[in-house]
This record gives structure tokens, C-alpha cells and sequence, in this order.
């Protein structure tokens, strides 16, 4: 009996026993796939393929919805997506998808206005998690870091008179743009495009 306990006490210090009880030193990235962008692209019907159509020049498969011809001239939407990856740090890894075609219209215009939707730029309040500045080689450079609504932190490059400005500030006045995922618009995801005074 007292063989065991010695033996089960031993398994329990060896993390990657079973027994183990304690907590990794390791902290696990927290990984999560946002819509990242949208672009209107214009294209030309290839072949016909029963319901569907090729949209040239990639060459990629697409209900025929708007019954297009071979030749025809349409606007695709395309769509692409990022893999975010914080580690315990708070820093940010992005892995883009390549752009892939979601939707084709007859029309510019009602491809813009699809995007219009889809892209929506909005001005608010973001918590500012503080100012720093850097110097080498007698140059100088400030920089803000900002909280988004998404809880990532992202670093801008300031000049001297918002970083006076910033200095002992909570919140900054910045303009975002939210990426709304085309088959959930609930999803979105938002990305810093300036400052909004």
C-alpha cells in the first residue's frame, strides 16, 4: 500500500501524467476566424455548366443565378477572411485566406450596394491602454495603444501633439470600420481607420 502512494505521489509532479493536478506553465493562444475584407471585382462568364457558370479570369464555379450568357460582363463579390491568434500578451498573428468569389451581380451598382452593407464605417470611443515613446539613433517615435471592440490591441504610430493630447486620456475618439460576415451579419469584426479628431 504505502509502494502505491509513493508511486501515484510520483505520477502527480510529472505533468504529463494523467495524475497530474497542477496547472501548465503553458498558456494556450486563443484562435478565431473574423471576416477581414470585401472587394467588387468585375469578371466575364466563361462556360456554362448545367445551373452554373465559370467566372473568368479564375476560372471559379458560381450558381447562375442572374441566367448569364457566355461572354456576359457581371461584378463578382469576393470575400476574404482572417485566422486571428492572441497569445497570453495580447499580440495579434493574422493568417488572410485568399479572396474568394461569394456573389455576382448584373450591375456596379448593385454590387456597391451590397458592399455598402457589408463595410460600415463608424466613429466611437475605444479604451486607450496608454502611450509610449521610443528612441534610437537620436529619433524619436510615439506610439498609442488602443483596445477594439473585438478586445484585441493593436499599436498606431502618433505624432507629438496626440501623444500630449493622449497622455493622461482613457478613451480615444477613433473611426473603425466593422467587417460584417455576408452569411451572419451578427459576426463582424472590426478594423482601425484613423482618428476621429
Amino acid at each position: 500500500m504505502l509502494l502505491l502512494a509513493v508511486l501515484l505521489s510520483a505520477c502527480s509532479s510529472n505533468e504529463d501524467s494523467v495524475f497530474h493536478t497542477g496547472t501548465s506553465a503553458e498558456t494556450t493562444a486563443s484562435v478565431s476566424r473574423v471576416p477581414w475584407d470585401y472587394r467588387v471585382v468585375e469578371s466575364t462568364v466563361g462556360d456554362l455548366i448545367g445551373s452554373d457558370m465559370t467566372v473568368l479570369p479564375d476560372n471559379e464555379l458560381l450558381p447562375n443565378d442572374g441566367n448569364y450568357a457566355t461572354g456576359d460582363k457581371i461584378w463578382t463579390l469576393q470575400f476574404m477572411d482572417a485566422e486571428l491568434t492572441t497569445d497570453a500578451d495580447q499580440k495579434n498573428e493574422v493568417r488572410l485566406s485568399a479572396w474568394t468569389t461569394i456573389k455576382s451581380y448584373g450591375t456596379q451598382e448593385t454590387a456597391a450596394e451590397d458592399l455598402k452593407n457589408l463595410k460600415v464605417s463608424i466613429t466611437t470611443d475605444v479604451d486607450l491602454v496608454g502611450v509610449y515613446k521610443t528612441k534610437y539613433q537620436e529619433k524619436t517615435r510615439n506610439f498609442a495603444v488602443l483596445e477594439l471592440p473585438s478586445g484585441n490591441r493593436i499599436k498606431q504610430p502618433i505624432d507629438d501633439k496626440r501623444y500630449t493630447a493622449l497622455e493622461k486620456a482613457k478613451k480615444a475618439s477613433v473611426v473603425l470600420e466593422e467587417v460584417h460576415d455576408f452569411a451572419d451579419y451578427d459576426s463582424a469584426y472590426a478594423k482601425f481607420r484613423g482618428w476621429a479628431n
